[in-house]
């Protein structure tokens, strides 16, 4: 009983620092800092050839149910959130036949991909696979 207690009363306390931890957690770099590494990338290319490229497209263009990966409209529809906000959307909804059933790893080399096909910049260091650490990165259309 007092086990039971202590974890009703343990929850909205979990949850408090949980939101407070996520409304902190301001990003501080920008898809223009290179985020992803060359290597990277092309391992992605492989993956999105594999996994994504029969409803998105080769080209990234999108397909009759797909939304483009590339371009303006895909810009424009991410512009001002965080990588870690796309890296959640594929995670949790990539891909279509089989939703989640991709690492973390492989999200981020597919992720890195679609930032090289949207000439953003390649850097030193991969991209994280963790959701968290890539909430710290800003997807901004325009170069600051």
């Amino acid at each position: 009983m007092k086990l039971k207690l202590a974890a009703i009363a343990l929850i909205p306390l979990a949850t408090i620092v949980v939101l407070n931890n996520t409304v902190h957690a301001q990003p501080t770099r920008s898809v223009w800092d290179g985020v992803y590494t060359e290597d990277q990338a092309t391992r992605g290319k492989g993956l999105y050839s594999q996994e994504c490229a029969s409803c998105h497209g080769g080209e990234l263009t999108g397909g009759e149910m797909a939304p483009p990966l590339a371009g303006g409209e895909f810009m424009a529809g991410w512009d001002g959130l965080t990588v870690g906000d796309l890296f959640e959307r594929v995670r949790i909804s990539m891909p279509q036949n089989s939703p989640g059933s991709l690492s973390g790893q492989q999200n981020a080399d597919i992720l890195s991909f679609v930032l090289s096909a949207n000439k953003f910049p390649s850097g030193t260091t991969e991209m994280p696979k963790e959701a968290g650490i890539l909430k710290t990165i800003k997807f901004e259309v325009k170069k600051p």
